[in-house]
């Protein structure tokens, strides 16, 4: 069995989680995969930061090119986050050969086709089960499982944010400031919840499954977005009294006249 090198850029909350795993899971994962991962090198802007995780002696740098440069990774693993740097870095790892995974969402939407294409163009992958509902496999069966149908509308609740939200304000007849507050307490929001709770989030994930399930491209910008903060909790008990409930929900359906695009998936 081959030892299939990797290298970690962006060592924040999620980056340190998948270190973690890649560093005690080892012998694990080659168990259950086949794949014996070795984490040859972590890339991080921030050296000083103690973090959960201990990491071996001369893994964590600043430096970048000590991950694109070297011909024995031959995965890296992009958890950055933003559309800026992520991209740029993504992007060279890929055209230097390397085979790429990300969880990040939002350079998906926006540069999805671009990326994939270069990705194609240097006959290396780019892999992102992790973007769209994580602990589903809904990637890979979009993919693989369901290649050979057609797909006409895709519709689900994609935000787990939101849908505690409006989960607490129905259960607890509560307001929806005081939902935010008790999902942030329990880690289920961010300080800065904005993304989630205005709709943005549920955009790009959507704007990544279209893609795949409809095989076309399009300005994922050109999407419909409401998000949740408007909604009060007369709105829920009305809707109640109706027999419905309230949920944001990703919704995408495909125009038969618009052409498939050639190239767009690996």
């Amino acid at each position: 069995m081959s030892v299939v090198n990797v290298g970690l850029v962006g060592l924040g909350t999620v980056g340190t989680a998948v270190a973690e795993m890649l560093l005690r899971r080892r012998a694990e994962i080659r168990v259950r995969t086949g794949a014996d991962l070795c984490l040859k090198r972590i890339v991080d802007t921030d050296l000083e930061r103690q973090r959960k995780v201990r990491i071996p002696r001369g893994l964590l740098s600043d430096d970048l090119s000590l991950i694109l440069d070297d011909p024995d990774i031959s995965v890296v693993v992009e958890l950055v986050g933003g559309t800026g740097a992520a991209r740029s870095i993504v992007k060279k790892a890929l055209q230097r050969g390397k085979n790429v995974v990300t969880a990040n969402k939002a350079l998906l939407a926006n540069y999805g086709r671009e990326l994939i294409e270069t990705a194609r163009k240097a006959g290396a992958s780019i892999s992102f089960e992790g973007s769209v509902a994580g602990g589903i496999p809904i990637i890979s069966a979009l993919e693989d499982g369901l290649a050979a149908n057609r797909i006409k509308t895709i519709r689900g609740i994609v935000n787990g944010t939101c849908n505690y939200i409006l989960t607490k304000m129905e259960q607890d007849s509560i307001s929806y400031k005081e939902a935010l507050k008790s999902a942030q307490k329990r880690g289920y929001a961010e300080r800065d919840p904005t993304l989630d709770v205005d709709g943005t989030d549920s955009v790009h994930k959507l704007a990544i499954l279209a893609r795949i399930a409809f095989a076309t491209d399009f300005d994922q910008r050109r999407i419909h977005k409401e998000g949740i903060t408007h909604i009060e909790l007369g709105d829920i008990e009305y809707a109640t009294e109706l027999g419905y409930r309230v949920k944001l929900l990703a919704i995408g359906k495909r125009n038969w006249l618009v052409p498939v695009s050639e190239g767009l998936l690996l």
